[in-house]
């Protein structure tokens, strides 16, 4: 007998509400382990659930009443955003590394989704039942990536300062140097992306894939556009993190081959 494909069955209030129930199980563990991070759980299980359903409220609006304004400007927030976000993290940064890095942010993500909507998936970028979403996948793993990759390069340069200085005096250029901290935490930032490619399938089902499988979409669909999304994801993620370190690293050190720490 065959499986009917139907969409996701609809939650009440009090149903959605005993999910919170498992935040106590967490809250009792991290006690019982000393990890005094209880606030921080609760203000982010907070933060998110605002978070979310505001944007649930605004997507429900544009998707009754679609307009390529509408779309637009939600596409730009995400850019927007994520760059503050990141660069939030990173106050150090000085402002040509930070230009630098919000101009890899948005040019890469602006770039991939206009290719993985009109290209891939070929339908009109001020689509908003899939530019939104989908944007919203590639442009938060760039988000995450660069915020890793930057936060590796600083922790890096600062413990090999020593090293630096001394390959600095043998007359190594500061470009090689910088070069070599770049590609490492290049290599950190996308290697969740690529752990999380190998396991899926066999391990975990991925979100994207379980959301369709949950609405109805027929499952070899929904494989297609996770593979899709996975790849694009992380030539995004490369991307960003790319541009961002290797055009920001070259504000770090001057013509006369001295490295600024900050």
């Amino acid at each position: 007998m065959g499986v009917t494909m139907e969409g996701a069955i609809q939650l009440n209030i009090f149903q959605f509400a005993l999910v919170y129930l498992l935040l106590i199980v967490v809250i009792f563990i991290m006690k019982r382990s000393n990890i005094n991070q209880t606030k921080l759980l609760i203000v982010s299980s907070f933060r998110m659930t605002v978070q979310l359903v505001l944007a649930g409220l605004i997507l429900t609006y544009i998707l009754q009443y679609p307009n390529p304004v509408f779309t637009a400007i939600y596409l730009m927030a995400m850019i927007i955003f994520s760059i503050y976000y990141v660069l939030s993290k990173h106050k150090e940064l000085n402002k040509k590394f930070q230009l630098a890095v919000g101009l890899s942010l948005f040019c890469s993500g602006l770039f991939m989704v206009c290719f993985f909507i009109m290209v891939i998936v070929g339908i009109d970028i001020f689509n908003p039942q899939y530019t939104i979403p989908l944007a919203g996948m590639i442009i938060g793993n760039s988000m995450t990536g660069v915020t890793l990759a930057l936060k590796v390069f600083k922790e890096t340069l600062d413990n090999q300062k020593l090293k630096a200085e001394s390959l600095l005096n043998l007359g190594v250029e500061p470009d090689k140097i910088l070069n070599h901290i770049a590609n490492n935490s290049l290599e950190t930032a996308i290697l969740p992306t690529i752990n999380s490619m190998v396991g899926m399938g066999i391990i975990f089902l991925p979100g994207m894939m379980t959301g369709q499988i949950l609405s109805g979409t027929l499952p070899i669909t929904s494989i297609m556009y996770q593979i899709a999304i996975m790849i694009a994801i992380c030539a995004a993620v490369c991307l960003a993190v790319f541009f961002s370190l290797h055009f920001g690293y070259k504000t770090l050190y001057n013509e006369r081959n001295q490295i600024s720490y900050n």
